[in-house]
């Protein structure tokens, strides 16, 4: 019996879920305004059609905790900070669905250099 081949995924969404305990001085994604973010951005790309070619991953903590709530948009190495249902709306629209980047929600480039060169 042949296993039938499966697509790939054209984009991962690795959206921070971190949350961190009441009367910590380290900001987190997840807070009482935030909480419902990873359950509307699912909710949209299904509305949208979108699951499956776009996988939603729960991570924690990506190391942007003062730039939160965060997500990582791979391919690109995409990071969008201080996220809104507004602005998940218009990650959908134009970088998911239109192919270009929103770059005004980007995670500044002193938060968030150049990968690491790994050297053999």
């Amino acid at each position: 019996m042949e296993i039938p081949s499966i697509p790939q995924p054209t984009f991962y969404i690795f959206k921070c879920e971190q949350a961190s305990p009441p009367g910590m001085p380290k900001p987190s994604c997840v807070n009482e305004n935030t909480r419902d973010l990873f359950n509307y951005t699912t909710k949209l790309l299904m509305q949208k059609g979108l699951m499956g070619p776009v996988q939603v991953v729960r991570t924690s903590c990506l190391g942007r905790c003062e730039m939160g709530p965060v997500m990582l948009l791979e391919p690109g190495h995409h990071m969008y900070c201080q996220l809104s249902k507004e602005k998940i709306d218009k990650i959908v629209e134009e970088h998911i669905l239109g192919g270009s980047p929103v770059v005004e929600y980007l995670i500044p480039k002193q938060h968030w250099g150049e990968a690491i060169k790994l050297e053999n």
